[in-house]
């Protein structure tokens, strides 16, 4: 297959989701296809090598987060050389609709994930779910989902009221309890953090033989940002098709959070709310070695005046 990467660097910013989609069929050209699936889903494919990875995205995100408006898979498979489907919605989904388990049906019936050597499925939140659940297209394929829930059937999350609007969406037909569908698949990986309660829950349906769960504490609910903002995403992608994703590598990738400031943001606001002054003298030097950052410097001024303050209480206790 050829090399698909060059004549993709025009930017889709700005545009709305029927021009967004018109815009990529022609940038797509022969290399593949896009295909509507009713007014709010598309698929669009790239071919450019043995691997396959699908991601499941939503235009709202793509706009939302990158510079270019193009998908996220884009700047994976250009840089891996891979293959690439993006299933996408024109606005947050769970992908629960006919023409999306139609295309998949007929993506099955036509042997297309045959044609590759590996697959590999990925997304994050309500994508995380569709990647899990969508897998059992290509048994065999590898799963990497960041922060997915299982299900928003309320006879089994209805703890979970962060998408009661979702409730009447059928999750019990085709493709629909996400931790089943990674019954068929070779391995997969759960992203969470334990912090988020909800994300905790739905993490603990997933546990299977074949699933590896890994706790990412302190990244908050918006963990794929952060994951590609430390530049961990790619090469947890690159692992996973090379049989070397791990837990023990997951964990040696997770250290750039040390040093990487969404993450020591997120654990000041804990350990402050904590009030753990010790600890937070340490994480306050530790970021004003590497920077100027105000805010660490008044927690360190505050933390500082605690820790001066107990000790003249336990003096004063004792004398």
């Amino acid at each position: 297959m050829q090399n698909a990467s060059s004549g993709f660097k025009t930017s889709l910013a700005g545009l709305d989701w029927a021009d967004w989609l018109t815009q990529m069929k022609g940038m797509i050209g022969d290399l593949g296809f896009v295909e509507e699936l009713g007014p709010d889903h598309a698929a669009a494919f790239r071919s450019n090598g043995a691997t396959l990875l699908v991601t499941f995205e939503s235009h709202d995100r793509i706009t939302q987060t990158t510079r270019t408006a193009h998908p996220l898979g884009w700047e994976m498979v250009d840089a891996l050389g891979w293959s690439h489907l993006s299933v996408m919605s024109a606005q947050e989904s769970w992908f629960r609709a006919p023409r999306v388990f139609g295309f998949f049906d007929g993506k099955i019936d036509d042997g297309f994930f045959e044609e590759f050597d590996q697959v590999i499925f990925y997304g994050a939140g309500a994508c995380g779910y569709a990647a899990a659940a969508y897998s059992v297209a290509a048994p065999g394929a590898r799963v990497l989902a960041i922060q997915p829930q299982a299900t928003l059937d309320p006879r089994i999350t209805e703890w979970d009221d962060r998408f009661t609007s979702q409730r009447r969406t059928d999750f019990e037909t085709r493709f629909g309890y996400a931790p089943d569908m990674l019954d068929a698949a070779d391995r997969a990986y759960v992203l969470y953090d334990p912090e988020i309660e909800m994300d905790a829950m739905h993490a603990a349906l997933f546990t299977r033989p074949n699933v590896t769960k890994f706790r990412m504490r302190f990244l908050g609910p918006r963990m794929e940002d952060h994951l590609r903002g430390m530049n961990i995403l790619l090469r947890m992608l690159a692992q996973l098709s090379a049989d070397k994703l791990t837990r023990v590598s997951l964990a040696k990738l997770y250290r750039k959070r040390r040093d990487y400031g969404g993450y020591q943001f997120s654990l000041l606001k804990k350990i402050t709310r904590d009030e753990r002054n010790l600890l937070t003298t340490y994480l306050t030097r530790h970021v004003l070695a590497q920077r100027d950052a105000p805010p660490f410097r008044k927690a360190q001024a505050r933390a500082l005046s605690a820790l001066a303050a107990q000790s003249r209480s336990n003096k004063a206790a004792t004398d």
